[in-house]
């Protein structure tokens, strides 16, 4: 996913987190792009959870297989 305004691959992944501990289960619900004086991030979503709670992480690189 890239940002339509920036054309450039997000610094980092959203997520939504539900339970705790080892059987948290999450899911990737977006994506963020860091501003550039460091101090806020755009964020995109393509879901909207309804529960538990969102963590912003760094974007791992995409492997040649993710996404297939």
């Amino acid at each position: 996913m890239t940002n339509p305004k920036s054309n450039t691959r997000p610094s980092h992944a959203v997520y939504v987190i539900e339970g705790d501990g080892p059987s948290a289960f999450w899911t990737k619900v977006g994506s963020a792009w860091a501003h550039n004086d460091g101090d806020g991030f755009n964020i995109q979503l393509t879901a909207l959870p309804l529960t538990g709670r969102l963590a912003v992480r760094k974007a791992k690189p995409q492997s040649d297989t993710e996404g297939r």
